[in-house]
């Protein structure tokens, strides 16, 4: 290539993003794999007419029917909003039914119908498929220290409030207003 000559872009691709993931932030490396993980759960749930807002509610009931809409929601890691709107949905379909509780009428429980229940083997089969997908070539001490260290960072910022945790300086300095 000549001086005057501009140099191309580098070829885009999987070994060039690879490249430039090795020495990225964790948390960084984390939510690119969530999102491939997710892709591809939505993907196979959309296969059987199942949304994914909709399977992190079901996977929830699926293990303890019979919760309050605020407990569903804080099993799943749901805001409450986002949760009624998806039971809502969920309720048009037959997946659930909400009944009030006769000793207290505030207080909705949600149910699973049996055709809710029927989505099970057809939903967890593609989850498993996912991390079958996900895992693969990787050996299963590698794996074992994911998990390991993946807890422990969960444990670490469950035990931190998010304030106490940012930097003095960040701390200090005051927020914008959105535009």
């Amino acid at each position: 290539m000549s001086k005057r000559e501009t140099p191309t872009t580098p070829p885009a691709g999987p070994a060039r993003w690879r490249d430039a993931l090795s020495d990225e932030r964790i948390a960084h490396l984390i939510k690119n794999a969530f999102r491939g993980t997710s892709r591809a759960l939505q993907d196979r749930l959309r296969e059987h007419s199942v949304q994914y807002s909709h399977w992190t509610l079901l996977r929830v009931l699926w293990q303890t029917d019979g919760l309050t809409q605020r407990q569903l929601s804080d099993q799943a890691g749901v805001t409450e909003p986002s949760t009624f709107t998806a039971l809502q949905r969920m309720e048009q379909l037959g997946y659930i039914t909400r009944q009030k509780m006769p000793d207290n009428n505030k207080e909705i429980r949600v149910f699973l119908t049996v055709k809710g229940a029927a989505l099970r083997a057809h939903s967890v089969s593609a989850a498993e498929d996912v991390n079958r997908l996900a895992l693969s070539g990787i050996a299963a001490e590698d794996v074992a220290a994911t998990r390991r260290t993946l807890v422990a960072m969960i444990r670490n910022l469950e035990a931190q409030p998010v304030e106490t945790a940012l930097p003095k300086a960040e701390k200090a300095r005051p927020r914008r207003a959105a535009a």
